[in-house]
């Protein structure tokens, strides 16, 4: 009998990864223009993935958690080149391994217009009809 309780009440171990995210995230390489909100000073970055909550993206420079910035991200339109532009918060930063690498970070969308969120998640939902090719064993 004691030994049945012990089951019930020994914590288990190990590791588990959920899903936090409410929209799924598609990788990209797309060119970004960022600049922080109390400052006209423009930076260009890249977008590694995205979704139509966020962008997880590559910058020259370190940001803050927290800070706001205004971001332009753009996408390849036949036949010319479109763009979106959001207001988001930094949610995460990661600094890089060596001294002069890029810096990743996490942005949260916190104003966007419905016509360019509705642009966005065309270009998403595009992403997401791309299907991996068949693999053939031989």
């Amino acid at each position: 009998m004691k030994e049945e309780e012990e089951k019930k009440t020994k914590p288990q171990f190990g590791i588990v990864n959920f899903e936090r995210r409410r929209s799924p995230r598609f990788s990209v390489d797309l060119p970004i223009e960022f600049s922080r909100v109390d400052s006209p000073v423009k930076g260009a970055g890249r977008a590694g993935n995205a979704s139509d909550g966020g962008l997880m993206f590559y910058l020259p420079e370190k940001v803050e958690v927290g800070q706001f910035l205004r971001v332009k991200l753009f996408f390849a339109s036949e036949p010319r080149l479109d763009s979106i532009e959001v207001l988001g918060q930094v949610v995460w930063m990661e600094f890089p391994f060596n001294k002069e690498g890029d810096h990743r970070c996490g942005v949260r969308f916190m104003d966007i217009s419905p016509e360019d969120l509705d642009r966005l998640k065309g270009f998403l939902d595009s992403l997401a009809l791309v299907k991996a090719p068949l693999r053939f064993r031989p």
